[in-house]
């Protein structure tokens, strides 16, 4: 069986409502041959700990797949040698005051540690400064054919700044949508996956 990790934006967790539509699209919408299981956990806020744990994450369970949105995206472009689709990967988060600054949020979904707060310091936003200064070393020629990026023409929040960086590193493999920031049901169904059958991943 085929096995597909998605990596969730910020403020989000692996309970979330695109969580929910992907586990429906990928194991109760299609034929029994071809479901594939989701795994989503709940990424933690601070990134100097959530991506040594998705990476040892995925060298564990070594999905066919991974799939991350906006925050999700930064981090699965960095999963070098897993076959990826960033869609509208935020980069530059740090530089989002609006959204990351310092003080307490509210998840925006259900956690399955039960909080439904959490606090960004000056050091948690300094250590998305020191990922983002180093999110793209180590891209190889071979990386290069394995990571994948969709970016929505309405997205007002990202896409215009991050779509020219990906390509940067990855000419060639990015492509547009219709659609804002978030994925939905008809991006899901008429973007993501044909474009994970286009591409013959699963």
């Amino acid at each position: 069986m085929k096995k597909i990790l998605y990596l969730h934006g910020f403020g989000s967790s692996g309970s979330s409502g695109t969580v929910g539509l992907l586990r429906r699209e990928f194991w109760e919408k299609v034929d029994p041959a071809h479901r594939a299981t989701v795994l989503a956990p709940d990424i933690p806020v601070d990134p100097a700990v959530a991506f040594p744990m998705l990476e040892a994450l995925a060298y564990d369970e070594m999905p066919d797949l991974t799939i991350g949105t906006s925050l999700g995206g930064t981090y699965a472009q960095q999963l070098r040698g897993f076959v990826r689709i960033c869609v509208n990967p935020s980069f530059w988060l740090s530089k989002k005051y609006d959204i990351l600054h310092v003080g307490k949020h509210k998840w925006m979904s259900r956690r399955s540690d039960g909080e439904t707060e959490f606090h960004i310091t000056k050091e948690i936003i300094a250590h998305y400064q020191e990922m983002e200064a180093h999110q793209f070393d180590g891209v190889t020629d071979d990386d290069r054919t394995l990571c994948h990026g969709l970016f929505g023409d309405e997205d007002t929040v990202l896409s215009a700044l991050t779509r020219p960086e990906f390509e940067r590193h990855y000419p060639g493999m990015s492509r547009t949508f219709h659609g804002g920031h978030r994925l939905n049901d008809h991006v899901v169904t008429h973007t993501l996956l044909p474009f994970i059958q286009e591409l013959g991943l699963l």
